[in-house]
C-alpha cells in the first residue's frame, strides 16, 4: 500500500486546515532557543543568602548550585559548633530561595507558557 506525500503543496508541511505549523514550529524553536539563553544566565548569575546576621554567608548559582560560603570567625565557636551548622544550612536555604526567585522571574514566561497555542491541531488526531 502506497502512503500519500506527506509533505504537503510545495514540499513543506503538510497543510491541516490552513495552519501555520511552519510558523508555530518557528515559533517553538524560538522559544526553546529562549529557554537555553536563559538557562545559561541563570548558570552565570550568582545570589547570596544569609543567617545568623551575616555571620554566615552562602552563594549559589542561579541554577541552585552551591559555589561559596563565607563563615566570619565570631561564628565558629569550637565549643557550640551545632549553631555553626544551623547558620550553615540557613544561609544556604535563604541563597536557595533567591535562586528559586530568580529562576522564576527568569524562566517563569517560558516555562509556564508551554507550547505555543497550536489551534485546532489536536482535533486532527482524536
Amino acid at each position: 500500500m502506497a502512503f500519500p506525500d506527506a509533505t504537503g503543496p510545495g514540499g513543506g508541511l503538510p497543510d491541516f486546515g490552513g495552519m501555520d505549523l511552519q510558523g508555530m514550529l518557528g515559533q517553538a524553536m524560538q522559544m526553546q532557543q529562549q529557554m537555553v539563553q536563559a538557562q545559561q544566565e541563570l548558570e552565570n548569575t550568582i545570589v547570596s543568602g544569609s543567617a545568623g546576621g551575616g555571620l554566615v554567608t552562602a552563594k549559589v548559582t542561579g541554577t541552585g548550585d552551591l559555589v561559596g560560603l563565607e563563615i566570619k570567625p565570631e561564628a565558629a565557636d569550637p565549643e557550640d559548633t551545632e549553631t555553626l551548622a544551623d547558620l550553615v544550612i540557613a544561609a544556604v536555604r535563604d541563597a536557595r530561595a533567591a535562586s528559586d526567585k530568580l529562576a522564576s522571574e527568569k524562566m517563569g514566561p517560558l516555562a509556564g507558557g508551554g507550547m505555543p497555542d497550536l489551534g485546532n491541531l489536536g482535533n486532527l488526531f482524536g
